[in-house]
C-alpha cells in the first residue's frame, strides 16, 4: 500500500463508506472519535481498505489512555485493515510514560500481519524551516512505511517550506504523507501530491472535519487529479 498515491476519506462512522467510494481510494477510520469502534470494525462489509487510527489525547486526539494500543491490536487482525497510524513520539520515546513499549509492539504486530505502518507527527503551532521538516519526515519514515506531517501555517512560505521538505524527502528516498493545517496552507492537501506525498485526508461529510483546512472529499479528488493532468482541477 502507498506506493501510489492514496486519498483517504476520513470517518468515525463505517457506515458512511459506501458514500466514500466515488473518490476515495481507502478509508481512515478514526476509531477514537468512533462509538464503539471494534463493534463497527467486525460489522464492516464495506469495499475501500481501512487505515486506523486511534489518535492519543496528546496529539489532538481524544484516546485518553493506553487502551488505544489494545484496540488498534484487535484491529489489525481484521482482514478489512491495510494500515496503521502510529505518532513518533510515541515510537522515540518523546511521549507519556508507557507509550514506546505499546506503540513498538503495535508497530511489531502490524508488521506480523502484513499491514502498513503510518507513523505521524502534528504541529498545532506553526510550520518548522524545511530542513527541520526533512529530518521529522526522515525519522518518521526510518520507523514506519510511510511518515506523514501535519503543520500549521499561518502565512505562505510556511506552505512553501512544506512542499520543499516533502520534495527534498522523496528524492532523498523516503515514502512521506504531507500537508499544512490552517487556510494559508490549505492549498498544499492538492500540491504535496505532486511532489511525492502518497496519502491525503479529507472527510467523508465535510461537517465533520478531522483537522482545519481540510477539503471536501470530492474536491480534494478533483484537485489532486486536475493537478496530475495538467489541467486547474475546475
Amino acid at each position: 500500500m502507498f506506493e501510489e498515491f492514496v486519498l483517504t476519506a476520513s470517518t468515525a462512522d463505517l457506515s458512511e463508506e459506501p458514500r466514500a467510494r466515488e473518490h476515495a481510494d481507502a478509508v481512515e477510520f478514526r476509531m477514537d472519535l468512533a462509538d464503539a469502534p471494534l463493534v463497527q470494525l467486525d460489522a464492516y462489509d464495506g469495499e475501500l481498505p481501512l487505515l486506523v487510527t486511534n489518535r492519543a489525547s496528546w496529539e489532538g486526539g481524544e484516546a485518553a489512555d493506553l487502551g488505544r494500543y489494545d484496540a488498534l491490536s484487535t484491529a489489525l487482525g481484521d482482514d478489512a485493515v491495510a494500515a496503521v497510524d502510529v505518532e513518533l513520539a510515541a515510537l522515540r520515546g518523546n511521549a507519556p510514560e508507557g507509550e514506546r513499549s505499546h506503540a513498538t509492539a503495535l508497530r511489531d504486530t502490524a508488521r506480523e500481519e502484513d499491514v502498513s505502518v503510518v507513523v505521524s507527527v502534528h504541529d498545532f503551532e506553526s510550520t518548522p524551516e524545511p530542513a527541520a521538516l526533512v529530518d521529522l519526515l526522515a525519522d518518521a519514515a526510518s520507523e514506519g512505511d510511510v511518515g506523514k506531517l501535519a503543520t500549521t501555517a499561518s502565512a505562505p512560505t510556511d506552505a512553501l517550506a512544506m512542499i520543499e521538505a516533502t520534495h527534498e524527502a522523496t528524492e532523498a528516498g523516503h515514502r512521506v504523507a504531507t500537508m499544512c493545517m490552517g487556510e494559508p496552507g490549505r492549498h498544499t492537501r492538492a500540491v504535496t501530491p505532486l511532489y511525492g506525498s502518497k496519502i491525503g485526508y479529507a472527510p467523508v461529510d465535510p461537517a465533520n472535519a478531522t483537522a482545519p483546512g481540510q477539503y471536501p472529499l470530492a474536491t480534494l479528488r478533483r484537485l489532486v487529479d486536475g493537478l496530475r493532468e495538467g489541467g486547474t482541477g475546475e
